[in-house]
């Protein structure tokens, strides 16, 4: 498949060609030679004199737009109409909107969505705050908030530029699990304030998804929020990552049939996805994790102005193994990097124990590319979409937070973050696990459901849920 149309980055350029003057062959030409691959061609109308088309084009980045579109402008006998960026296109006006789930046709429908019907529905809030959940959009609504801190690989853009994203968060929730969610991005990067003003915003909303807000800042945010709020709130650069990594782990290792309880793990990258990923394998069983960062392995012997290392050095790398990633992970099984692009190399790799597995979830460059260590991996993922298993949040924040809504959780705890990790890998079958499938697809329509059934049952079983789904409920008996 071309590489171009993985990207998913194209223009339409609409042309005027005259016929006599010039053939649509010497068009593709230019565009192929100035970097473009035309993916779709439309024809707007046409006579034996004049032909007006729409060119799709898919290009490596933007850059190329420009080079393009003057490519065509200079042939002889074309003339371009318009330019527009498909991608672009689609953001116009935003991604979402918000519709009534009842029309108002007539005084009697107005009288009872607002006043003075509505009324009534206030004074039993009031006199029971519990019913909020079952009589407004709390029971299924999450709050997407950012400040724009460390958004994508964009780094530190702020709240307005961070929109497109906390939009297409939203759009994510609603399509795979039907959960309506808001772009809240916030003008501020004042950790107290944030504070005060998710809190502030929390009546509207059955959970919290924290997005895009830089470390060592996400972790009291989370902290502190989980701490004073009776709703969920769930930082996803940190959790969604950890989840959906152990997921693919766990399949992993049956592929190579090693235990997590005894393979030596290496995690590249200690900060927020680094530290809850090493959580979540903590919880799981694993006991000889080193974590790894600039100043090469943490260890608890060492003194750290960074808490948030300290901590993580007293609860990891038992052996007290010290020096660079170059030296701990000789003799790993598993590297896990969440740091920056080429840092891994193909003697690294070696190094390692038989049937290395290498998740190199750095975006848009991972660690190592695929094809340097193909010949000599188990197992290989990565975050990005044009190789196989991609690490890919999408499959666990929309099922985990149709469970919490569902159940009415007031946090998500370790335990159901174990129970979504579980889930996921369980979409992939005994039959179809292979090195190159070891996560579902995002679009595969069992994970929600998978997730938000497990997730569930460990709300109950930790204590957490504030009602059972009558589903749940029967299968326990309590119906």
């Amino acid at each position: 498949m071309n590489q171009r149309n993985l990207d998913g980055n194209s223009i339409i350029i609409r042309l005027e060609m005259t016929t006599k003057d010039i053939k649509f062959g010497e068009v593709a030409s230019a565009i192929s030679e100035a970097g473009g691959d035309i993916i779709a061609i439309d024809v707007i109308s046409t006579n034996q004199d004049v032909s007006v088309r729409d060119l799709t084009v898919a290009v490596t980045d933007a850059q190329d737009n420009s080079k393009i579109v003057e490519a065509v402008r200079q042939l002889r006998g074309v003339s371009i109409v318009n330019v527009s960026d498909r991608t672009f296109l689609l953001h116009l006006g935003g991604k979402i909107e918000v519709t009534p789930k009842t029309p108002i046709h007539n005084r009697e429908d107005l009288s009872r969505v607002y006043t003075p019907d509505v009324a009534r529905v206030c004074s039993a809030i009031a006199d029971e705050p519990g019913k909020a959940f079952s009589l407004t959009i709390k029971r299924n609504t999450v709050a997407v908030v950012s400040d724009g801190s460390a958004v994508l690989g964009l780094g530190n853009i702020g709240p307005r530029a961070a929109m497109p994203v906390m939009e297409g968060k939203a759009m994510l929730f609603k399509q795979f699990a039907g959960v309506d969610a808001f772009p809240i991005c916030l003008d501020t990067q004042d950790t107290e304030e944030i504070i005060r003003t998710v809190k502030a915003i929390s009546p509207a909303f059955g959970g919290i998804n924290l997005e895009d807000i830089s470390s060592p800042r996400c972790f009291e945010i989370e902290r502190r929020l989980n701490e004073e709020l009776d709703i969920p709130v769930f930082h996803d650069d940190q959790h969604g990552t950890a989840v959906v990594l152990y997921a693919g782990l766990i399949n992993a290792l049956k592929l190579v049939g090693k235990s997590i309880t005894d393979v030596k793990i290496v995690v590249c990258g200690i900060g927020a996805a680094g530290v809850a990923c090493s959580n979540i394998l903590l919880s799981a069983g694993a006991s000889r994790l080193i974590g790894v960062d600039r100043e090469g392995a943490l260890v608890r012997t060492q003194t750290y102005e960074n808490e948030v290392w300290s901590d993580y050095a007293a609860r990891t790398n038992p052996e007290l193994e010290s020096g660079s990633l170059r030296d701990v992970i000789r003799g790993a099984d598993v590297f896990i990097g969440l740091s920056r692009g080429n840092l891994l190399t193909r003697e690294d790799v070696q190094s390692m124990a038989a049937d290395p597995i290498v998740f190199a979830m750095a975006n848009p460059v991972p660690e190592i590319m695929p094809a340097v260590v193909e010949d000599i991996v188990a197992v290989m993922a990565t975050g990005r979409s044009d190789y196989p298993n991609q690490i890919n949040n999408v499959l666990c924040f929309p099922g985990i937070f149709r469970a919490v809504l569902d159940c009415r959780a007031t946090e998500i705890n370790e335990e159901m973050k174990l129970a979504a990790a579980k889930a996921i890998a369980s979409a992939v079958s005994d039959e179809e696990r292979t090195r190159y499938y070891i996560i579902p697809s995002v679009f595969n329509d069992k994970v929600v459901k998978s997730i938000r059934k497990r997730v569930v049952e460990a709300a109950v079983r930790t204590g957490v849920a504030r009602r059972v789904p009558r589903e749940q409920a029967r299968e326990s008996g309590e119906v």
